[in-house]
C-alpha cells in the first residue's frame, strides 16, 4: 500500500460503510466512519427537507470536521486509516437542500473548516444506477428512510457524478457497482480490492465490471 488515508464516497445505498469495513479489515486499517445516527435532525430532515435542511447540514458539517480534527489529535498516519466520507463531498448535500441564503451562509463556515481537514492519499468513488441504490436503501430498512425520496436521491446522484466528474484535488478511482456484490461474492470482492491496489497515485481511474467479467 502506498498510501495511508483511503476515503470511500459515493450517494446514499451505494456501500461506502460496507466497502471500508473490507478495507479496513484487508490492510488492518483503523475504521473511521459517519456518525450519521448522532444527527437528531435527519429523521426530521427526510419528512420536511425544506424546513430542516439548515439544521441537518450544519450539524453534519460540524459533527465531521470535529471528527476530522480527532485524526489529527490521534496521529493519522500511524496506521492505514479509512473513513466512509469525504469532507469535501459536505457541500453537494448542501447545494440540494439549502435556499441561497442559508447556502451563503453555511459557505462561510464551510471555507472557514475546509483547509483545516486533511486530504486523503486516495478517495474511491462508488456509483450505482439509481434502481439499484433504491433497493439497497429498502433492503437495508433503516427506519429513517422508510420514507425516502427517489426524487431527492436522483438529484443526488446526477450531483454527485457532477461532483467527481470535476475532481482532482487527490488520486481518484471511480467504481461502478451496479452489477457487483462485493459483500457477498467473492470474486466481485478480489475484482474490486485489485482494482484498488492497481490504483496508481495521481489522476483518476475507473473500474467498471460487467456481470460475468471481472479484473
Amino acid at each position: 500500500m502506498d498510501y495511508r488515508y483511503i476515503v470511500v464516497e459515493g450517494p446514499i445505498g451505494v456501500g461506502k460503510t460496507s466497502l471500508s469495513n473490507l478495507l479496513a479489515e484487508r490492510f488492518s486499517a483503523r475504521r473511521v466512519l459517519e456518525r450519521f445516527e448522532e444527527n437528531p435532525f435527519l429523521s426530521n430532515f427526510y419528512t420536511d427537507r425544506q424546513k430542516y435542511a439548515f439544521q441537518t447540514q450544519i450539524f453534519f458539517l460540524l459533527s465531521r470536521f470535529r471528527q476530522q480534527q480527532e485524526l489529527f489529535q490521534q496521529e493519522l498516519f500511524s496506521d492505514v486509516t479509512v473513513s466512509d466520507y469525504l469532507f469535501a463531498k459536505d457541500r453537494i448535500f448542501a447545494c440540494l437542500t439549502l435556499d441561497s441564503h442559508e447556502l451563503a451562509l453555511y459557505d462561510r463556515v464551510f471555507e472557514a473548516l475546509g483547509p483545516r481537514v486533511t486530504k486523503p492519499d486516495l478517495v474511491i468513488y462508488l456509483k450505482a444506477r439509481l434502481d439499484v441504490l433504491l433497493h439497497r436503501i429498502k433492503k437495508r430498512a433503516r427506519e429513517y428512510e422508510l420514507k425516502f425520496d427517489a426524487g431527492y436521491l436522483e438529484e443526488l446522484v446526477h450531483a454527485y457524478n457532477d461532483f467527481f466528474a470535476h475532481y482532482s484535488d487527490t488520486p481518484l478511482l471511480v467504481v461502478n457497482t451496479s452489477d457487483i456484490d462485493f459483500v457477498n461474492s467473492e470474486v466481485d470482492r478480489q475484482g474490486l480490492l485489485e482494482a484498488v491496489h492497481k490504483a496508481r497515485q495521481g489522476g483518476t481511474h475507473s473500474y467498471d465490471p460487467q456481470p460475468g467479467k471481472r479484473a
